[in-house]
């Protein structure tokens, strides 16, 4: 059984090398990277972090400010593009490829379906976004096959809601924005059912019709099956056949469960291992959508917050049992991570300052659990996204709407050798730690499919519960412990470990021997207790031999 760890990327920035970068710049003034740029080295600098998965972000040609239309590419009004590039989630062709991505724009397909080979040559699989719920407001596919008929192609834009048309319409009014008019408007992808959506809003998407007539109670049409479904189903399965292993699906819960249940299965169908990724915020839907045939679910309200506010000195660590509690059935299917495009970087000013004081979080979030876990391209680096890049402020956040170059990933890249060259020392350490950490995940048994017993619970004086957090893992005759700190300070701990956890794991009463697989430290005890010595914001992961 293996963990799957994904590490997620933007091709536009992981590989642009362009240091000189002005604020909201062109592609030519700022550069992009290219899916070429992406070479064997580079994935297997990924490989060597642990990861099993690459999440390619922004590969579906989306709307942008850049002019390809002598490729035969449909320009977009500016007024409804976020961002000199665009955003990657206003998808304005589903058969095609970001043109930014590619050395040969009129070989771009070409050059995705290289980067697909080599990543699996690489012994790594390819997840790419499904935006399902929206597309740009300027949609329209150059390339689709022979046969198909666009979104919206077919529409009675007359009609507010009928499940023969693939958008929502607003009759009789008009949208507009700046130097863009629309008319009739459509409804807006953020649920917005007005011809005047806010800046706060998607105004630059629009929403996609499943059979759900929201502006009448909700009411559901889905007998005979609506025309976007068959639309939707044609678009996954082309994905598929080019060699993509996992969908991760953009709002998902934004889509009727419905859909998902009938798509799901008639994907594989064709293709029985492909997975599917839901990106749901809200837990009253987690099994619902659990049983429409999702593999994994976003775990962001509930443990990527906790941690978050434990490591921010917001939340103590006892409460991390909690989160891990309230969906314990389903625990195998979350997905924990500490960044993504979404959310601020760890190294932030807005978050920690530096990438060194989520160790702990870290360490929680891939080994507590067989379920997967995610980084995001430089949160291995310490990269701190404190650029103004152009659309983007300073957010604590990589744009995903600007051409912009990744101070970090170009130190790691080093203009393509991908050795590190250019990283500081501290930076050589964060990413010495991920690659120790992400390989106990994918190596360790016990990680990889043990069981975990949570000793908080069990701890005396001698540990702070607020501040230190400690859990087993087991399977078979292979034990580990592991134990963080997430004090500015180093400190003796006693770890209790209770009958309760040996009975249930099987665990005889025995003396040991302790040896951090991060630092090689080893400490003497026994399956009771053991007296260890942490430093300040670190982890250790022991693991448990008997003395003979």
């Amino acid at each position: 059984m293996s963990k799957h760890i994904i590490y997620q990327l933007l091709p536009r920035t992981f590989t642009n090398y362009n240091t000189s970068r002005v604020f909201n710049g062109t592609i030519e003034e700022n550069g992009c990277g290219k899916f070429n740029y992406i070479t064997r080295q580079a994935l297997d600098g990924i490989r060597q972090l642990g990861v099993t998965h690459v999440w390619y972000t922004g590969i579906i040609e989306h709307a942008t400010q850049t002019d390809y239309s002598s490729y035969g590419i449909s320009p977009d009004n500016p007024s409804v593009v976020k961002g000199k590039a665009g955003s990657p989630y206003a998808i304005k062709d589903y058969y095609d490829v970001d043109p930014d991505l590619a050395q040969d724009v009129a070989h771009r397909m070409d050059e995705f379906e290289a980067l697909i080979h080599r990543t699996h040559e690489a012994g790594l699989k390819v997840i790419i976004d499904f935006v399902g719920n929206h597309v740009a407001r300027q949609y329209h596919s150059d390339v689709k096959p022979e046969g198909v008929a666009d979104l919206g192609e077919n529409d009675n834009p007359q009609w507010a809601f009928s499940p023969l048309n693939n958008f929502y319409y607003l009759p009789t009014e008009r949208f507009t924005r700046q130097t863009y008019s629309e008319y009739p408007a459509k409804a807006t992808g953020n649920d917005c059912f007005s011809a005047y959506p806010s800046d706060n809003d998607w105004y630059e998407t629009v929403k996609l019709n499943y059979g759900v007539f929201y502006q009448g109670g909700g009411e559901k049409q889905f007998d005979p099956i609506p025309d976007t479904w068959l639309k939707m189903r044609h678009i996954l399965l082309f994905w598929a056949r080019k060699g993509v292993d996992a969908f991760r699906c953009d709002m998902a819960e934004m889509v009727p469960a419905e859909f998902w249940d009938w798509v799901i299965k008639e994907v594989r169908h064709a293709f029985p291992e492909v997975e599917f990724l839901a990106e749901v915020y809200n837990p009253e839907l987690y099994h619902r959508y659990l049983e429409a045939g999702f593999d994994y679910l976003y775990d962001k309200v509930g443990m990527y917050d906790y941690l978050r506010g434990v490591t921010s000195r917001s939340y103590s660590a006892e409460g991390i049992s909690n989160q891990w509690q309230k969906v314990d059935d389903i625990r195998s299917h979350m997905l924990y991570f500490l960044e993504n495009h979404d959310e601020q970087r760890i190294a932030s000013g807005f978050f920690c300052g530096t990438g060194i004081c989520a160790e702990p979080a870290m360490t929680i979030a891939a080994l507590l659990g067989t379920n997967p876990v995610m980084i995001y391209a430089g949160q291995e680096l310490g990269e701190k996204g404190m650029d103004s890049e152009g659309f983007s402020g300073i957010d604590g956040r990589t744009s995903i709407f600007d051409y912009w170059g990744v101070r970090s990933l170009q130190a790691w890249a080093n203009n393509g050798l991908f050795d590190g060259g250019g990283l500081d020392n501290e930076q050589r350490e964060l990413r010495d730690f991920y690659c120790r950490l992400l390989q106990i995940a994918r190596q360790n048994k016990a990680i990889r499919s043990g069981q975990m017993f949570d000793l908080e619970y069990a701890q005396g004086e001698r540990f702070n519960k607020r501040e230190q957090y400690c859990f087993l893992r087991k399977a078979d005759d292979e034990t580990l412990l592991i134990v963080v700190n997430f004090a500015d300070r180093p400190i003796d701990l006693h770890i209790n470990i209770p009958l309760q956890a040996r009975e249930y794991l099987n665990m005889p009463l025995t003396n040991v021997t302790a040896t951090d697989l991060l630092t090689g430290q080893t400490f003497e005890g026994s399956t009771e207790a053991i007296d260890i010595y942490i430093g300040a914001w670190k982890s250790m992961v022991f693991k448990l031999e008997p003395i003979h």
